[in-house]
């Protein structure tokens, strides 16, 4: 069987993660311990968790002109990732997400989008590679516009679109149905719900109770406690394995088999990637 390709257009942010016994109140000021800089972006933990399920990989996507953006592209060229749609942009800065992981692994994240949302027409074309059996990687830290755009024409190319709602905004109809799947967590799946998007195809995770794909439910990975490091990069990692299982041809069950088991090896590691440190 000859696998697709994956095409993930979306974020690339450069990490500040520090660590906290507990997230500050509105107005309180808590004391955080070290200061690290990881590779991050939903775009980017996606494509990185594709290519590491033996997905052939290309990224869309904007950086700044910047130390981060230079040594971001080159880190997601020495894990296989093509990047030659990742787009320099001069005078502006890489993305940056500020992250807050508390004691019991929860995290908080402030994005700061940068080049992010110079994303447009010029990223957009890089979906005129694909065609059936390839998949699109979809998510919402980037203008909806180029997300609407990508998605429709991915669609018409007949590639499989794969649409990541978070962060959470409400998409037109159209975009939300030709997904397949639209991958949302909880709160997502009830926002979708207010908002009456009828999704042809809902992919919902709810961390360690597992995921439903259309109702039909998997269970999760059982991770004991005391191996919970950050749960930052979990809902990338299953999302970057998913499209990779898809691309390759493997039915739902499979294919959310695979999603749920690297879900599960991301919340043992620090940080949205293998190996995170940019």
């Amino acid at each position: 069987m000859v696998s697709g390709r994956v095409l993930v257009l979306g974020s690339l942010n450069v990490d500040l993660v520090t660590r906290v016994e507990r997230h500050p109140r509105p107005g309180e000021t808590v004391l955080g311990e070290g200061l690290r800089r990881l590779a991050g972006g939903k775009g980017a933990n996606q494509a990185v968790a594709a290519a590491a399920a033996g997905a052939d990989v290309a990224m869309a996507g904007c950086v700044g002109d910047d130390d981060g953006g230079a040594a971001y592209r080159e880190r997601l060229a020495a894990r296989g990732v093509d990047v030659s749609a990742v787009r320099v942009v001069e005078g502006v800065e890489t993305g940056h997400a500020l992250i807050q992981v508390s004691a019991d692994a929860e995290n908080s994240i402030v994005v700061v989008p940068g080049a992010n949302h110079a994303l447009d027409e010029r990223e957009v074309a890089a979906v005129d590679a694909l065609g059936p059996g390839d998949v699109l990687v979809l998510q919402l830290e980037v203008p909806f516009a180029v997300v609407c755009t990508a998605a429709r024409r991915a669609a018409g190319r007949g590639a499989r679109v794969v649409l990541n709602v978070a962060p959470w905004a409400s998409l037109p109809p159209d975009v939300v149905a030709l997904a397949d799947p639209v991958v949302a967590n909880e709160h997502e799946m009830q926002a979708l719900a207010e908002a009456g998007a009828q999704p042809a195809s809902l992919l919902v995770t709810f961390g360690a109770n597992g995921a439903s794909w259309d109702g039909v439910t998997a269970p999760a990975h059982a991770v004991p406690a005391d191996e919970v490091v950050d749960t930052t990069g979990a809902g990338d990692a299953f999302c970057g394995a998913l499209a990779a299982a898809l691309a390759r041809g493997d039915e739902r069950d499979a294919a959310l088999a695979a999603a749920l088991a690297a879900g599960a090896d991301a919340v043992r590691r620090e940080g949205a990637q293998p190996d995170p440190y940019l």
